[in-house]
């Protein structure tokens, strides 16, 4: 137990699973898009969708998707910040299996032409868990830098990727494997105990057989 786990995030309230952890989805799947979000469509499930409005959930969630932070003043103005900036953006409910009840699956495009599909739940206290990245079961929250990598399934794929991490001195702290179909499309998540910096993200763009690759740098926060 830390003390976030006391004392919850800094945060604009009210809640900080429906207020402060939707703002860290919205803020992930800004950053695993890699690219200024245009058009948004929110899926939300469970107590999300039930008591989301009253716990200002929507305007977290967009808030994030605008590169927000949990405790920025602006996030209950979101909506019209979101109008200043071009994002479009959509709510609606769904019904999902198996996830917690804070939970939301969101559908971006970005500006220059990139997609994604994230789902994603706020289990408490501001943190996040991601269940899902564009159709493959994933599991990560978000509290380490992370890569994620899309690729053709093909041999030897793995091994390039935690060589080009390896040779830059970044240590793998915990790395998910997921694919659709053998020989089809694939996805790794790999948590690293150390920054990512954007040259080996390149590097790892470079490698065959390599489809997408975004990264997560989680933001520090400090008890006020």
């Amino acid at each position: 137990m830390n003390l976030f786990d006391i004392l919850g995030p800094v945060m604009v309230g009210p809640s900080s699973s429906h207020t402060a952890g939707a703002v860290r989805i919205g803020q992930v799947a800004r950053a695993l898009l890699g690219q200024r979000p245009v058009r948004a469509n929110l899926l939300l499930h469970g107590s999300f969708a039930s008591t989301g409005k009253g716990h200002g959930t929507h305007q977290a969630l967009v808030a994030g998707l605008l590169g927000l932070s949990p405790d920025d003043p602006r996030v209950p103005d979101s909506f019209a910040l979101a109008e200043e900036q071009g994002l479009e953006f959509s709510f609606g409910d769904c019904a999902l299996r198996e996830v917690h009840p804070n939970s939301v699956l969101v559908t971006l495009e970005g500006s220059e032409g990139g997609r994604l599909e994230m789902g994603a739940s706020s289990p408490g206290g501001g943190r996040i868990q991601v269940f899902q990245v564009d159709g493959l079961d994933t599991s990560f929250n978000g509290e380490l830098p992370t890569l994620v990598v899309h690729n053709s399934d093909q041999p030897g794929c793995v091994s390039q990727v935690t060589g080009v991490l390896a040779a830059r001195g970044i240590n793998v702290a915990a790395l998910q494997l997921n694919r659709g179909r053998r020989g089809g499309s694939a996805v790794m998540v790999i948590q690293c105990d150390q920054p990512i910096p954007p040259e080996a993200a390149d590097d790892i763009r470079a490698l065959p057989a390599i489809l997408r690759v975004s990264c997560y740098a989680p933001k520090q926060e400090v008890p006020q």
